[in-house]
């Protein structure tokens, strides 16, 4: 009897200790799972779970170009090269010096185009060309900071002998660029502020930071001008072109509490 009581107390005392030792086990899953599934428990924020606010910011003005450029050139024919190339020469000499004559400096004048070939007479019963004469072209691509002598400097270069004039465009000096996009940034930097803070108060949020920005720029144009007329006081109008900049700006946010 003695050992029969001793093995009931064992086996009651085993099953006590399994209960406690599968309470045990459960008591630590249902402390693991709480603990994954808590995020308040490590309070983390990814980049990809943090509020943001994304607006544009535009700023733009209307500019005219500081900048011109054309082309000024002497076409000659001659019976030989030679002929041709000297008599080339001598107008062009002339066309150069009437364009510096009214303060265009060496740097201002540069050759573009310079060419001597034969001039050919095509039979037309399909025989074979010959060689009547040759031609000498030469032009120089003259440039401005004074539009206004833009128009002195086709006239007196017809008057001095150019027979090709034209190539006429305008641009805006890399200086002035500067200086505009510099002032329209940061007024379209402005404007995007101006409209997140207003979208974050009718949210009621606050902005706590810029997550991302990127500029939009549609560049400088440069207008082309051609079909000069050939007599005095050629009108030549610059006109002017519109620049836009552009922001886009991502703004971190918070809730208001």
């Amino acid at each position: 009897m003695p050992e029969e009581k001793s093995d009931s107390k064992l086996t009651i005392l085993l099953i006590i200790l399994s209960i406690i030792i599968l309470a045990i086990s459960a008591g630590l899953y249902t402390l693991t799972v709480t603990g994954t599934a808590g995020v308040k428990l490590f309070n983390v924020t990814t980049p990809s779970e943090q509020n943001m606010l994304s607006v544009s910011g535009y700023a733009s003005e209307y500019v005219a170009p500081d900048t011109a450029t054309m082309t000024a050139g002497v076409l000659t024919q001659a019976a030989t090269a030679k002929e041709a190339s000297e008599k080339n020469a001598a107008s062009m000499n002339a066309v150069i010096n009437a364009i510096k004559n009214l303060g265009i400096g060496d740097k201002d004048i540069r050759t573009s185009y310079l060419s001597i070939q034969p001039v050919y007479n095509y039979p037309r019963d399909g025989g074979t060309p010959t060689i009547t004469g040759y031609s000498a072209s030469n032009n120089v691509e003259v440039t401005t900071g004074n539009i206004e002598k833009l128009s002195d400097i086709v006239d007196k270069s017809v008057a001095a002998g150019a027979n090709q004039v034209g190539g006429v465009s305008f641009s805006v000096s890399e200086e002035k660029q500067k200086q505009i996009r510099e002032r329209l940034l940061s007024n379209a930097a402005k404007d995007a502020r101006e409209k997140a803070d207003n979208l974050a108060r009718s949210l009621n949020v606050r902005i706590t930071g810029v997550r991302t920005s990127s500029i939009s720029d549609t560049g400088f144009p440069q207008p082309f001008v051609s079909g000069l007329a050939e007599k005095a006081a050629t009108p030549i109008q610059p006109g002017e072109s519109r620049i836009t900049i552009s922001v886009q700006v991502t703004y971190l946010i918070d809730n208001i509490t």
